[in-house]
């Protein structure tokens, strides 16, 4: 039931955004050239996310 609750969870967009922003925010500690290529790249993948997955549930 667990690992049925996280597969749903891990087909969701807003999962990987989640993912993505959480690992983004924790390069708050590098220089600040590390921080801008760390927030571009992190920026990147969420637009890929989003134009890749669909947030609505198909109807099969």
């Amino acid at each position: 039931m667990v690992v049925d609750y996280l597969i749903a969870r891990a087909k969701e967009a807003s999962t990987w955004r989640g993912i993505v922003l959480i690992a983004t925010a924790c390069g708050a500690v590098l220089s600040p050239e590390q921080q801008d290529a760390i927030v571009t790249v992190g920026l990147l993948v969420v637009g890929l996310i989003g134009a890749a997955i669909s947030d609505t549930k198909s109807v099969e």
